[in-house]
């Protein structure tokens, strides 16, 4: 495992699970907001974006956690382990309203008030909108390792096992 995507619906734990499997493997971590979001709530270009994790993509080792669905399947193809956090419409939500007021290393501003409508919007359809090319790229990239998780425990369970991702 040197090339990995951490994956799954906003507000799922995408970026904890990421900073703590960091953690325990030494791999270097890579958040798509980061890539994509500016200080002051803008995006880059697309170029721009695509340009910055293309150079992620070059490395030999990273964790690049995030969804950006236009990107997903250059990142399937290039990692050799998927994390699909697979968790309920009504756990990510709670998840968004958990981290509100809260540094948080994967964005580069902190989130308080209102979530925009929109954003909430595309958590509720995630099921049935992104979620399903999720499990088709899943099914087309059969040589990947996968592991999906239903739950925070199982989530929870798992990074506690690890003492060294060497020797999984």
């Amino acid at each position: 495992m040197q090339r990995v995507i951490v994956i799954g619906c906003p507000g799922s734990g995408k970026s904890t699970f990421s900073r703590q499997l960091s953690y325990k493997t030494g791999l270097p971590l890579f958040h798509l907001d980061l890539l994509n979001w500016n200080k002051d709530k803008t995006t880059v270009s697309r170029e721009v974006f695509i340009d910055r994790l293309k150079q992620v993509l070059e490395k030999d080792r990273w964790i690049i956690d995030g969804n950006y669905g236009n990107t997903l399947e250059m990142r399937f193809e290039q990692c050799d382990t998927i994390y699909f956090l697979d968790l309920s419409v009504d756990v990510c939500l709670a998840g968004i309203e958990e981290r509100k007021g809260k540094e948080r290393p994967d964005m580069p501003w902190i989130e308080t008030g209102e979530t925009d409508p929109e954003f909430i919007a595309f958590v509720k359809r995630y099921n049935e909108v992104s979620r399903p090319q999720v499990l088709e790229l899943i099914e087309r990239y059969k040589d990947k390792h996968v592991i999906i998780f239903k739950s925070r425990h199982e989530i929870n369970d798992y990074i506690n096992g690890i003492e060294s991702i060497r020797e999984i």
